[in-house]
């Protein structure tokens, strides 16, 4: 079969891939997309979509556990059928997946169905139909796959990844969560809202270890209060089958512990789609798997850039989205600008939410940062205290000399949905002072951010 010329390649249909060829179409390029499985990659299919979709019935479900403080009466007499939840989950994934296909078509993008590997020569082979591709520029946005530890083997059935949790029509319980992060944190709170008898094995010292100690301690309280058991400093040694259930041995400061469950979720992180692509090929770099790129997402390789969770500089959807169109203003030649990932926001949709910018207080505290703190409570503001959701705080670092932003921690109701503000203050050089003067609707969320704000140049109101 003839070769086909195109000005860009993209190999992943994923949240980094599908947008760079719209902006490559947009910027009048001729654009085939590989992608193996199914349009939207991981985030739409089987990531960040469906879950969000699980966490909003999750809410329903809290709600109607609380319904007396609402004025609601059910006489003790209602049920939640989790496979309900599900099948709207897969609904709400597969409009936006079917979205995306209509992109591909309205911006004339060729979409190829099949597995890419790169060749010596610079083309794209198609494994499936054995056709070639050859592009101007090649962008690649394999993404990422589960990983898991020695001693607790992936079967798909027993020993789960959220790829299979997404897939269940009913609730595990018991059911124990291996890794405190998001992906750890969002299911915990979906099983639990249905009643599970939940437990998180985190190796680290705090729930979601990345984030800002207050943050994380602010959580765990929280899950206590929920039910939601978890121990920390606990290594996974191995896992044994005993009648039926996943009996896990447990390593922490008291000992070896045996925990049994009906399933056993895996969610310590992701490895990078990086092998049988054909890199070596083409003598692409790679550091532990991960895809090595300058700041405009170029590989070491003229003309092949790389791009989202491949290359592991921060494995979050936005971001890939972002370097996408980074890459492909850098292949057209337009002036383009290097992300600046202290202004990118760090997302976790459990109950309470996460968000996060920046530097934490140890990170500032270890560079010897002359910084200001401003924190306001949710329990403070009149529209969580009206939704009856008021755990947590909006808390910002500044440098005290300039004024620059230089972390954000947010942990409470619709904090994820807060960030934006957040996201263009930092991306204009803006200071406390500027958020904390303009002037924020009253009653609303975003309020707390203000009198943050305010507070870390000493100005706070309501505090």
């Amino acid at each position: 079969m003839a070769d086909t010329q195109y000005d860009v390649i993209v190999i992943g249909g994923g949240p980094g891939g599908y947008v760079a060829a719209i902006r490559a179409a947009q910027l009048g390029m001729k654009i085939a997309l590989v992608e193996r499985d199914e349009l939207g990659g991981v985030c739409l299919n089987w990531g960040c979509i469906p879950s969000k979709a699980l966490l909003a019935n999750a809410q329903v479900a809290r709600n109607l556990a609380d319904a007396k403080t609402w004025g609601i009466n059910l006489n003790g007499s209602y049920t939640l059928d989790y496979s309900v939840a599900q099948a709207r989950s897969r609904q709400v994934s597969q409009r936006l997946v079917k979205g995306v296909g209509f992109l591909m078509k309205k911006n004339k993008i060729d979409v190829y169905k099949d597995t890419a590997v790169l060749t010596p020569n610079k083309q794209v082979e198609l494994q499936g139909g054995g056709q070639k591709l050859s592009g101007k520029n090649i962008i690649i946005a394999t993404g990422t796959r589960p990983r898991t530890i020695p001693g607790l083997e992936l079967d798909g059935v027993n020993v789960i990844t959220s790829r299979e949790a997404l897939e269940l029509k009913t609730v595990p319980s018991p059911i124990v969560i291996v890794g405190a992060s998001a992906i750890g944190c969002e299911f915990a709170t979906i099983y639990r809202a249905y009643g599970a008898d939940v437990t998180i094995l985190e190796g680290l010292p705090h729930i979601l270890p990345k984030e800002d100690e207050k943050t994380s301690v602010t959580i765990e309280k929280s899950f206590q209060k929920q039910g939601i058991q978890f121990k920390t400093g606990a290594l996974v040694e191995r896992a044994a089958k005993v009648d039926g259930k996943t009996v896990l041995h447990v390593k922490t400061a008291q000992g070896v512990e045996q925990i049994s469950a009906e399933k056993v979720l895996v969610a310590i992180g992701v490895s990078p789609n990086s092998e049988n692509i054909g890199l070596e090929a083409l003598g692409v770099k790679t550091t532990r798997g991960a895809i090595d790129t300058n700041d405009f997402m170029q590989t070491n390789v003229p003309n092949v850039y790389a791009i989202g969770d491949v290359t592991m500089k921060l494995a979050l959807a936005h971001v890939a989205s972002a370097q996408g169109v980074l890459a492909v203003e850098h292949a057209a030649g337009h002036e383009a600008r290097p992300i600046n990932y202290d202004a990118v926001p760090r997302c976790t949709y459990s109950h309470p939410q996460v968000a996060s910018f920046g530097k934490t207080e140890a990170q500032l505290k270890e560079a010897g940062a002359d910084y200001s703190v401003g924190e306001f409570p949710f329990q403070a503001n009149g529209k969580a205290l009206g939704l009856n959701d008021y755990e947590g705080f909006v808390r910002v670092y500044a440098d005290k000399k300039f004024g620059e932003i230089l972390g954000v921690h947010m942990v409470g109701p619709e904090v994820t949905d807060l960030t934006g503000e957040f996201s263009l203050a930092i991306s204009m050089e803006m200071t406390p002072a500027e958020i904390g003067h303009a002037i924020h609707a009253h009653p609303t969320l975003t309020e707390v951010v203000q009198e943050a704000a305010l507070g870390a140049i000493g100005e706070a109101i309501h505090i």
